[in-house]
């Protein structure tokens, strides 16, 4: 266990740093590291513990480090409440989120400090992220997503942000869509909706984008390191996509013209994405069925989007019909094939090799 890293106190927090914390023994050492390393060195860390009933908060406790603060949930409460909690007792100007199964890059607050200093309209600062698998091991495939001119539509059919490790937010940006909860027993401030499990965090960015007047700009850097968990919450599809559904239904009430105009190709890429998911959980039956779905209610994706969906058509259809064994030597060609191309795109964007290690 490394738990003696420690740090001086310093005067300024620029930057809070809230971890959720539920379930996550076998990773939550290194997500803790990956955030106490960094080289921006002006934040606090939160952990949130939601009432791990594992082994999570005892490797929370041996850490030393003074910008730690642990706060602790009596109940359950689920991701939202937990991000909700950390955001009530930040202190920093800007406000970063990890899952602990994920970790970062050692220059990922640095560089989204940058950002938001110097672009003042832009609310959030997210980043391409790479990639690890179960063990944690870096696999050299990138989430891609657009990062500039990115439009309310942009974010309700395709999500640029990609997962909750990635955002860094300005605490202005969060006052600006902050509600109560009068549903609760106590009620308190929130930012992320606790009535939901999944979708969270797209049902918030939506809300900033449609309802304030901030932006949403992405990093071209790969300061993320995204875990692909079968056992995370992404993992149950017909919850994720029943979730999706709601956060469209509670959108429809803030935003009715943009639903009105793309909401049946945003669900179409939402399904396109279980698909995928289906396919990361090496379920073929479950992926074609998904892909079917999407394809059936926005056939135009293919021609929006050819060469992801036809990938996504082809990988559903290997995995179902091959024998489990030679569909991993297809995936792994693929994989390949595709993490170059990906690195290249990185480098023409300009990104600094040191960034990619």
């Amino acid at each position: 266990m490394t738990a003696n890293l420690t740090y001086k106190k310093v005067a300024t927090t620029k930057v809070s740093v809230v971890m959720p914390i539920y379930n996550v023994e076998a990773f939550v050492e290194d997500a803790i590291i990956s955030v106490l390393t960094q080289s921006f060195k002006h934040f606090e860390l939160l952990l949130i513990n939601d009432c791990s009933p594992d082994n999570s908060l005892a490797i929370c406790k041996k850490f030393s480090d003074p910008r730690i603060k642990i706060i602790e949930h009596k109940q359950n409460q689920g991701l939202a409440a937990a991000r909700n909690t950390g955001i009530r007792h930040a202190i920093g100007q800007y406000v970063a989120f990890i899952d602990s199964d994920d970790m970062w890059h050692r220059e990922k607050l640095m560089h989204h400090v940058t950002h938001l200093d110097q672009a003042p309209e832009v609310g959030i600062s997210f980043c391409r992220s790479l990639f690890m698998n179960f063990q944690g091991q870096k696999i050299h495939l990138y989430q891609m997503p657009r990062l500039t001119n990115i439009k309310a539509s942009d974010l309700l059919c395709r999500n640029p942000v990609g997962n909750g490790s990635a955002p860094v937010i300005r605490r202005e940006t969060l006052s600006d869509i902050r509600f109560k909860a009068l549903n609760k027993s106590h009620p308190h401030s929130c930012y992320f909706d606790e009535n939901f499990r999944q979708s969270e965090d797209i049902e918030c960015w939506l809300r900033i984008v449609t309802t304030t007047h901030w932006k949403i700009e992405g990093i071209p850097a790969p300061l993320t390191f995204y875990r692909l968990n079968a056992q995370g919450l992404s993992a149950d599809l017909k919850k994720q996509y029943a979730s999706w559904e709601n956060m469209i239904n509670k959108a429809k009430g803030y935003a009715p013209e943009l639903l009105a105009q793309h909401e049946a190709r945003a669900r179409a890429y939402q399904l396109r994405y279980i698909a995928r998911q289906a396919i990361r959980n090496k379920d073929g039956k479950e992926a074609v069925k998904y892909l079917h779905l999407a394809l059936k209610t926005a056939p135009e994706i293919i021609q929006a989007e050819t060469g992801r969906t036809l990938a996504t058509m082809a990988a559903a259809y290997l995995l179902k019909l091959l024998p489990l064994s030679l569909y991993k030597v297809f995936e792994e060609l693929a994989q390949l094939l595709l993490g170059r191309i990906q690195a290249a795109k990185i480098n023409r964007d300009g990104v600094s090799p040191a960034l990619l290690k």
